[in-house]
């Protein structure tokens, strides 16, 4: 399996957005979205803001597959679904403390949404 370098993972968790573009079902990639993205170890993660209803994460969830872009990092990965609470109370804390800033209209629901969390794998 892939795995991020240093370089990528310092370039992709200091951006506060990331262009997230699922893979459809015939193929294609959706539009890109900007999310949010945060890293734990040697690892990435997103969630959907709208949780399950989120249209980018239900499409991510069905295919598995996209392609992402932020800090200048361009790759197509694997979307990997998170159902570990330790893990999840990581990315918790991970998000509060990058976008705290942003306030608990933006966090919380971010907070919330921990049945949406994903890992991104490269491939």
């Amino acid at each position: 399996m892939t795995t991020w370098t240093s370089d990528e993972l310092h370039h992709i968790a200091g951006a506060d957005e990331l262009e997230m573009a699922p893979r459809r079902r015939d193929g294609s990639l959706r539009g890109p979205v900007p999310i949010w993205v945060v890293r734990d170890g040697d690892d990435l993660y997103v969630r959907s803001f709208r949780g399950p209803a989120g249209s980018w994460w239900r499409t991510a969830r069905a295919s598995h597959e996209g392609h992402i872009r932020a800090g200048g990092v361009d790759r197509d990965v694997t979307f990997v679904e998170v159902r570990d609470d330790e893990i999840d109370d990581r990315i918790d804390t991970a998000y509060r403390a990058k976008y705290g800033r942003f306030g608990g209209a933006y966090v919380d629901p971010m907070v919330s949404a921990r049945g949406t969390t994903l890992r991104l794998v490269p491939r």
